[in-house]
């Protein structure tokens, strides 16, 4: 219970909250609804850089979730050009996270990272279409352990200033292993194939654990 209301924090956290602190001081020292505005603020700054445990399904007939949010994509498209795979055809799920997601990405399956390629950009709102081309972000080129390409893109929002990476290229993962955050509000992209969607749009989706597609 005590873990579920005090989450343990990422590290990219702990200086933003040092940062609120010192501000609900400051704000205290001027007036009591400062302060309280303050408190809130360094609150939300706690739950935002929340990143708890899940439990992971290890299995590889599926795909999970690479973050919290809500589904707005499930479709067929080419691949990342970034990456030369635009001439090939993947079904690709996008999962928008609102500034109260938790923003700790996971990886949807297990395999090797082929391929780690940071893309600077624009910051609009990444429930848009033309996020995926324009915004900042941040594609890992994984492969599966049955050889299939899957790729993740980490995409700055509107808010999001920082893309946080925590893998390596060549790097062995397990399902559900954290790769990076994003600060403030984003969004992730999943290409994958030989997999069939099991989720809808609007569903809400759980970083880790809930199943993306299955075999």
């Amino acid at each position: 219970m005590f873990s579920k209301i005090f989450p343990k924090i990422h590290a990219e956290g702990y200086k933003f909250l040092v940062i609120s602190g010192i501000i609900t001081i400051v704000f205290y020292s001027f007036s009591n609804f400062l302060g309280l505005i303050g408190l809130v603020l360094t609150i939300w700054v706690y739950y935002f850089f929340r990143d708890p445990d899940r439990v992971i399904i290890d299995d590889k007939n599926y795909l999970v979730s690479p973050a919290d949010g809500e589904i707005i994509k499930v479709e067929e498209v080419d691949g990342p050009k970034e990456l030369g795979l635009e001439n090939k055809k993947f079904n690709k799920i996008s999962v928008f996270m609102n500034v109260f997601d938790c923003h700790v990405n996971r990886t949807p399956c297990a395999g090797k990272i082929e391929e780690i390629l940071y893309k600077p950009g624009i910051f609009v709102n990444a429930s848009l279409d033309k996020a995926s081309e324009d915004n900042e972000r941040n594609y890992f080129k994984i492969k599966d352990t049955d050889n299939n390409d899957i790729v993740v893109v980490q995409i700055a929002g509107l808010i999001a200033r920082r893309i946080v990476c925590e893998s390596n290229k060549g790097q062995d993962l397990k399902q559900g292993d954290r790769i990076g955050m994003i600060r403030f509000g984003s969004r992730a992209d999943v290409y994958y194939e030989n997999y069939q969607p099991l989720v809808k749009v609007g569903q809400k989706a759980i970083s880790g654990e809930t199943l993306l597609a299955k075999k």
